[in-house]
């Protein structure tokens, strides 16, 4: 709106700027006529005078020199007059025009303010319209988003009522899932009870008798009944344990005969004789040893052979082969349980 009215205010002062110059044209014609026309007159009129001058002169008296005179003077108040009136009637049109000017101006200035009054009570129209027409559809769209909230708000309500009823269902559904579920467990847990319970008694009457079987063969005495072999494994322990005792005596005796020898004797080191000395003493004293555990071991097969328990496998409770007891004195553990270990 604003931008409209400037354009407006504008257009007719470019108007009146032309008019005002179409107005002062025919002033300066009318100027210039005014000012040209004694001009002409008195051109006209001194004429003659120069044609008088190429007559003869003629004598003039002072009556006429005088009438010459006042006739000069009335000529050039004549002009002047006619001057004056050039200019007033000049002065006149310009004030015309400047009039006709200001009235243009008024009446274009009237007009545009009455076109800007009717431009401006439009403008109000219009908008007091469009505020209207803002306003009715403003309460249209909160009449319509109320409803549509209403309309939303009972879908929620709808969707909320099914969405609790179908939790109601599957809560319902689950505690009887859950119900059924634990009663399928329970029979479960009763039957695998009842299985583990055969199973435990089974195994428990199986380790009753692994443990009787066990206790049987540890107690076992396989060759009880066959006295000719155990007599004849006793004279061979005693043998071994004869033949072990005598060793043990020679590997003692010659242990402390290099121990005088190394006191009574002054070795060279240098040579490194008294370190393999001490070696081989420290041998025999190792062999020594190893023999008395044997001799330990004899004594205590000679005592499973008085309680009728040896030839039983210390690891398995098997009996033992009787060439491996005859082979090996004494033994302990059969072929395989020798093996693992």
């Amino acid at each position: 709106m604003p931008s409209s009215a400037k354009t407006t205010k504008k257009a007719p002062t470019k108007k009146v700027v032309a008019k005002k110059t179409a107005s002062r044209a025919p002033v300066k014609k009318v100027v210039k006529k005014a000012a040209k026309s004694p001009a002409k007159k008195t051109t006209a009129k001194k004429a003659p005078a120069k044609k008088t001058v190429a007559k003869k002169p003629v004598a003039l008296t002072s009556a006429q020199k005088a009438a010459a005179a006042k006739k000069q003077k009335a000529l050039a108040a004549d002009q002047a007059k006619k001057e004056r009136d050039a200019k007033a009637k000049v002065a006149a049109q310009k004030a015309l025009a400047r009039q006709k000017a200001l009235d243009l101006a008024k009446a274009r200035k009237e007009r545009e303010a009455k076109a800007r009054a009717l431009a401006k009570e439009k403008a109000a129209e219009q908008k007091a319209k469009a505020v209207a027409a803002v306003k009715a559809k403003k309460e249209r769209d909160a009449k319509a988003k109320i409803a549509a909230k209403e309309r939303e708000v009972a879908r929620k309500a709808r969707e909320k009522a099914a969405v609790e009823a179908k939790k109601q269902r599957e809560i319902e559904n689950k505690r009887k899932a859950i119900e059924a579920e634990k009663q399928r467990k329970l029979r479960e847990i009763e039957r695998r009870d009842s299985e583990e319970r055969k199973r435990q008694e089974r195994r428990e009457a199986e380790e009753l008798k692994r443990v009787e079987a066990l206790e049987r063969k540890m107690h076992s005495k396989p060759y009880a009944d066959d006295h000719e072999f155990l007599e004849e494994l006793r004279a061979l322990l005693v043998e071994t344990r004869d033949a072990t005792t005598a060793q043990i005596a020679t590997s003692e005796s010659e242990a402390n005969e290099m121990l005088v020898d190394r006191e009574r004797l002054e070795y060279d080191d240098e040579d490194g004789s008294s370190v393999a000395s001490d070696i081989q003493r420290d041998q025999l004293k190792e062999y020594a040893s190893a023999l008395r555990l044997k001799v330990d071991e004899i004594d205590v097969a000679l005592a499973r052979i008085d309680d009728g328990s040896y030839g039983r496998c210390d690891e398995c409770y098997e009996p033992i082969s009787q060439p491996r007891l005859r082979a090996q004195l004494p033994v302990f553990t059969c072929v395989s349980c020798r093996a693992s270990v």
